[in-house]
């Protein structure tokens, strides 16, 4: 069994635990956070999972193999450093890192430690409908004619801003915005099925808090656009698409990928069946598959890839940034 540590005390916390249990590959043996009360409630039902309210304690425990980071975004550049000097193998929720230099000071700290294995969890790409539509993809004798991500929901944080209360998610100071939390997963889409684009742009509508709410996104590939389109301000059931002709290869939301299908003169078929189960099941079923056999030449091909992915997808998301005057933190700040 995989000897798991957690950092983060929020829901996706909990519902890692669930999936990495449904695998049956790993154990969690500790939790850390600031506060004895909610890493006490994470641990709940996994005795005798050790908590910690000491990092460094924390990423001591001989029992602790690979540390899953959710906390603040801001947060986790520090942690991951951290992390890997203790030769721990990490985890970490997207966005990984919020800028290009925190990204290759982390590179920089993996290589020092050759060991170790870096997972940046974006479940999407690890779901099989995704993988069943990257494949048909990669048979097409002609080249996509453009395509439609989407990932939007209602975060009911925005109900505190409205009220007049900064999460989070929605303040800068911790790398909040819509870009940050739900656009990273369409942009891992566009990326992992087509590569770098040649030019981007975002358009986002910025809130009260200094955040990005939501936005419109469009990736340039020369031949054809990829349209992005995000938000934490409102819902949308509008599903993912992909041009080819006469064909629409569609998928529903680009931060899920649960199913997926091809339509052609009104007629649809099945690619991939609805996934029902916890969607992080797939990406913790990967990550422990590298983790037990990282020299399997199979297990070797796709950690490569995925820290190719990685790389490409801080990249883009850097440069749409920019490209929207976005400026995000490098630490919190000491009074936060």
């Amino acid at each position: 069994m995989i000897k798991l540590g957690t950092i983060g005390t929020n829901w996706i916390t909990e519902r890692m635990i669930e999936a990495a249990h449904a695998t049956g590959e790993y154990q969690l043996t500790a939790v850390y956070s600031r506060h004895e009360a909610s890493g006490q409630e994470i641990a709940k039902g996994h005795e005798p999972a050790t908590v910690y309210t000491d990092l460094e304690q924390f990423l001591s425990d001989p029992n602790v193999e690979v540390v899953y980071i959710a906390s603040p975004n801001v947060l986790h550049y520090e942690q991951i450093l951290q992390a890997l000097q203790h030769d721990k193998n990490v985890i970490v929720e997207k966005p990984a890192v919020l800028t290009p230099y925190q990204y290759q000071s982390v590179m920089d700290e993996l290589a020092r430690h050759p060991q170790v294995r870096y997972f940046e969890a974006a479940r999407n790409v690890h779901m099989p409908a995704f993988a069943a539509v990257r494949d048909y993809l990669s048979g097409l004798e002609m080249g996509v004619d453009g395509a439609d991500f989407t990932f939007s929901q209602y975060s009911s944080r925005y109900d505190q801003v409205l009220a007049g209360h900064v999460s989070n998610v929605f303040n800068p100071q911790f790398g909040g915005g819509a870009l940050t939390d739900l656009g990273i997963y369409p942009v891992y889409d566009a990326v992992s099925l087509f590569g770098v684009p040649e030019r981007v742009a975002y358009y986002p509508t910025m809130i009260s808090t200094g955040v990005d709410g939501k936005g419109t996104a469009i990736l340039n590939y020369g031949d054809f656009d990829v349209t992005l389109n995000f938000s934490k301000l409102s819902n949308s059931t509008h599903n993912s698409e992909i041009y080819h002709g006469r064909e629409i290869i569609t998928f529903d939301s680009a931060g899920e990928v649960t199913e997926a299908s091809i339509i052609r003169d009104n007629q649809r078929q099945i690619l991939s069946q609805l996934y029902g189960k916890n969607p992080m099941i797939p990406e913790m079923t990967d990550f422990a598959r590298v983790l037990k056999d990282p020299k399997q030449p199979e297990n070797v091909s796709d950690y490569e890839l995925w820290l190719e992915q990685m790389r490409n997808v801080n990249l883009v998301m850097s440069r749409l940034a920019s490209s929207a005057g976005l400026e995000y933190p490098t630490k919190l700040e000491a009074d936060e």
